[in-house]
C-alpha cells in the first residue's frame, strides 16, 4: 500500500488579499514560510520516498522546505496543478459571487480526471512507498474526492500548510 501524506501550500499573498489564484505561480507570505517550515519539523521524522508538488512556484516553494530533512529532490507535475479558473483568475474573490461563471474556467470533469490520474501516477509510480505530495486547495479537494468516492462538496476544506493522510 502506498501513503500519501497530501499537503496544501503555505499561505501566499493572494490568500491574504483573497485574489483568485487559479494556474499563476503565487508568493508564499512571511506566514507561508513558517507554515511550510512547521510541516517540515512536524514531519523530519518521517521517512519519505518521495516528495512531489504540483509545477507552480508556491507549492514547489512549500514543498522544497519541506524536502530539506529529507535531502530528496521535489518531483514536479502538472497534474496536481490548482483548478484554472480561467477569466476569474487575478480577481478579487468576494466581486465573483453571484456573477456567471466564463466558458474558459477548467471543468468539475477535468479537475476530477486529472485527480484521478495523479493518484494513479503515485500508485504506479511509488508502490508500496511513502509519498508527501504538495498541491492547493481545491485540486487537493478533488484528489480527496476521487479517494473517498465523494461529491466535492462532501470534502472539508483543507487550510494553508495542511496535511492529510491518504491510503491508496
Amino acid at each position: 500500500m502506498t501513503t500519501l501524506y497530501l499537503v496544501r501550500h503555505g499561505e501566499t499573498e493572494d490568500n491574504v488579499n483573497q485574489i483568485m489564484q487559479g494556474q499563476t505561480q503565487g508568493r508564499l507570505t512571511a506566514n507561508g514560510i513558517a507554515q511550510a517550515q512547521e510541516v517540515r519539523n512536524q514531519m523530519a521524522s518521517e521517512s519519505f520516498d518521495a516528495i512531489i508538488s504540483s509545477d507552480l512556484k508556491r507549492s514547489v516553494d512549500t514543498a522544497t522546505i519541506i524536502a530539506e530533512p529529507h535531502q530528496l529532490a521535489v518531483v514536479q507535475t502538472p497534474l496536481l496543478r490548482e483548478r484554472d479558473w480561467g477569466g476569474f483568475t487575478g480577481r478579487y474573490i468576494p466581486d465573483l459571487k453571484g456573477e456567471v461563471w466564463p466558458d474558459d474556467v477548467e471543468t468539475l470533469e477535468n479537475l476530477l480526471s486529472r485527480a484521478g490520474e495523479f493518484i494513479a501516477f503515485v500508485k504506479k509510480t511509488y508502490p508500496g512507498k511513502k509519498v508527501l505530495a504538495v498541491g492547493h486547495g481545491i485540486i487537493n479537494k478533488a484528489v480527496q474526492a476521487v479517494y473517498y468516492g465523494k461529491s466535492m462538496s462532501e470534502v472539508q476544506r483543507m487550510m494553508n500548510a495542511e496535511v492529510r493522510i491518504l491510503d491508496l
